[in-house]
């Protein structure tokens, strides 16, 4: 068992890159463009959260959150795969700190839920909630919800 365990994460490490550069735009709450010393920007989406959309409420205080804390700075971006947008997926650091759990933590996203699991950040979002925190201090719709009732943003 404890072999299957080695194996797996040697293959999770092996599977994962790693990308280095500064912060030139940022389109919301988790999604950002990341510009490597050589190469062209990289639009990475941060694994493990969900921001409101742009055109929903709280999503323009996430956007601009994001902003403040990262645009024009160096980032640490370890990444995962591709979506279905071909934003590269990925967890970004600055300053050796996890950005999605700040951006959790500070009530500016929510902890991206899988089936049953409240998703990786699940402490940082109980302590927003209850703090009441941004998007946790007003009636606020998950993102995906949002998108079901209304579709994505203009």
């Amino acid at each position: 068992m404890r072999r299957l365990a080695v194996v797996l994460a040697l293959l999770a490490c092996a599977s994962a890159h790693a990308l280095s550069g500064v912060v030139t735009h940022v389109t919301d709450g988790d999604t950002l463009w990341v510009r490597p010393e050589a190469g062209a920007p990289v639009k990475v989406r941060m694994q493990g959260i969900d921001a409101p959309e742009r055109c929903q409420a709280w999503g323009a205080q996430s956007r601009e959150a994001l902003a403040a804390r990262v645009l024009h700075r160096r980032v640490d971006v370890r990444t995962r795969a591709k979506d279905d947008y071909q934003r590269t997926i990925g967890t970004v650091t600055l300053d050796g700190h996890d950005v999605a759990a700040w951006m959790v933590r500070e009530g500016h996203a929510w902890s991206q839920r899988y089936r049953k699991s409240l998703g990786p950040y699940a402490a940082e979002e109980a302590q927003a909630r209850q703090g009441r925190r941004g998007l946790f201090a007003v009636p606020a719709t998950e993102p995906r919800e949002f998108r079901k009732a209304h579709g994505p943003c203009p």
